[in-house]
């Protein structure tokens, strides 16, 4: 592997040659721009705003922009001079548990390789020392144009580096977590424990980048002329009701993804603002049929009523027509007998 930075490692008065390599290798696949016309590259090219021509890379340098906009030179050499003891130096400056260290401070990875047979001894005395205290090794280094935070810990028989992020470098959370505030079961906790116990733990080794293999296909094929691969279809899963049905699902389903057998669980739902709202409505039924069945009942009372008074009068009408007829007979027979 090609070293990018060549210094030393300062361990108190001892001294380790060293040489910097990348420990880590991007696989992602790059593309370029293009006339989408006729597919011609577009390409950046570099010019002088003084003489209006275009440079090669051999005339470019670095330089400072000062307050004013006028262009301050620095070179590669006045860089190297820099009055920092970490200008080729990875200096130690503290060993602390690994835990110590924020994972949100962790940056680029490098592997630190012995440079020659006299750094043999107090390399392989470095890595044993971290080794056996367990603990990690804090540094200051300077590299590319810039004094950066190191942290040394053991890989294998290597000793490797990880750029960390100043802490004024990291942000503080505010304003990501949920404002409102959100209690949470232990039935919905237990269920959680349960799904991360089914999932279980990974090799590592075991995951692959599955978006750069579906590009890759999708690459191929067009320059074969072949059709290209069809898309899967989009899971259709049951709309998740509550969190505890998401949880179960999640366990069940992971259960089956292993060949387990899943345990039937009761799944219960939270009351919802609709069943709510439904529910005046299912009242209402209940009441317009009760008060139908009101309405009939007092209709056939009240017709039942009306014939029952139209018997009693028939009745009564025909009383008195009786009466009537008897007076009549009465007074007729009166009449004879005085005669």
């Amino acid at each position: 592997m090609r070293s990018i930075w060549n210094g030393a490692i300062s361990f108190g008065l001892v001294s380790i040659p060293i040489k910097v390599v990348n420990a880590t290798e991007s696989h992602s696949i790059s593309f370029r721009q293009i006339h989408t016309e006729d597919g011609g590259r577009i390409r950046y090219r570099k010019f002088c705003e003084l003489e209006d021509r275009e440079v090669g890379q051999a005339e470019i340098g670095k330089g400072y922009e000062d307050a004013d906009g006028s262009i301050i030179p620095i070179t590669d050499e006045d860089l190297a001079q820099l009055p920092i003891p970490t200008a080729k130096t990875i200096e130690i400056v503290a060993f602390v548990p690994g835990d110590r260290i924020d994972p949100l401070q962790m940056d680029a990875a490098y592997y630190l390789a012995a440079s020659g047979a006299p750094a043999a001894k107090p390399y392989t005395l470095l890595r044993e020392a971290l080794k056996r205290s367990n603990k990690v090794a804090i540094a200051k280094f300077a590299l590319r144009g810039r004094e950066r935070l190191g942290m040394l810990r053991v890989v294998g028989d290597a000793i490797a580096m990880h750029g960390l992020l100043w802490p004024d470098e990291v942000r503080a959370p505010e304003g990501v977590a949920p404002d409102a505030g959100v209690t949470v079961r232990d039935k919905e906790l237990d269920l959680a424990d349960a799904l991360m116990d089914t999932l279980g733990e990974v090799d590592l080794d075991d995951l692959h980048d599955e978006y750069r293999e579906a590009v890759e296909e999708v690459i191929a094929a067009k320059a074969a002329g072949e059709a290209l691969p069809a898309a899967p279809e989009p899971a259709t899963g049951g709309k998740v009701l509550d969190l505890m049905a998401a949880l179960e699902s999640s366990v069940r389903a992971a259960k089956e993804s292993r060949g387990e057998e899943p345990e039937e669980a009761e799944v219960r739902r939270l009351p919802q603002r609709k069943s709510a709202r439904a529910a005046p409505k299912q009242t209402a039924g209940k009441k317009s049929t009760s008060a139908a069945k009101k309405t009939a009942a007092k209709k056939t009372t009240a017709s039942a009523k009306k014939t029952t008074s139209k018997s009693a009068q028939g009745g009564k009408k025909t009383a008195a027509k009786s009466t009537t007829k008897k007076t009549a007979a009465k007074k007729t027979t009166s009449r004879k007998r005085t005669a």
